[in-house]
């Protein structure tokens, strides 16, 4: 994949993602539905770090049952229930965490008024390309 952050446009590095990602075939597309911050018991912390963190090891765990890396994750949809600059800054710090400093995915952040579950403050969706010479480490 060809990761672009182009002249003119700010740098969103800083905030953990790239604004374009080209991914070429032939590849294996992996679609990962939207990941919350509950634990394998289903239970939800009222600290919305704690459930970014949650939901970015879950995102980790889709990944791996798929036989991908977050290095083959082209894009993200998170979606905030009551977002703010504060909570910007929580996801933006989780997504540098977890991609440290391997190419960021493109990114769309939605607010939201609630999720699926009472208490859910965070979910993100992923898109994977793993290219078809890709090996797994």
């Amino acid at each position: 994949m060809k990761f672009i952050n182009p002249t003119g446009l700010y740098d969103p590095r800083p905030n953990g993602y790239s604004h374009i990602v080209v991914a070429e075939t032939p590849a294996r597309i992996i679609y990962i539905a939207g990941q919350g911050g509950e634990n394998a018991h289903g239970e939800l912390s009222e600290d919305f770090k704690t459930q970014v963190e949650q939901a970015l090891r879950n995102l980790q765990t889709a990944l791996d049952a798929a036989g991908a890396r977050h290095t083959h994750v082209s894009k993200v949809t998170a979606m905030i229930v009551d977002h703010s600059e504060a909570r910007l800054g929580v996801f933006s710090s989780a997504l540098r965490t977890m991609w440290g400093d391997d190419p960021a995915p493109a990114c769309t952040l939605i607010p939201v008024p609630r999720l699926a579950l009472d208490g859910m403050l965070f979910e993100i969706e992923a898109t994977a390309v793993q290219q078809m010479d890709d090996e797994i480490y």
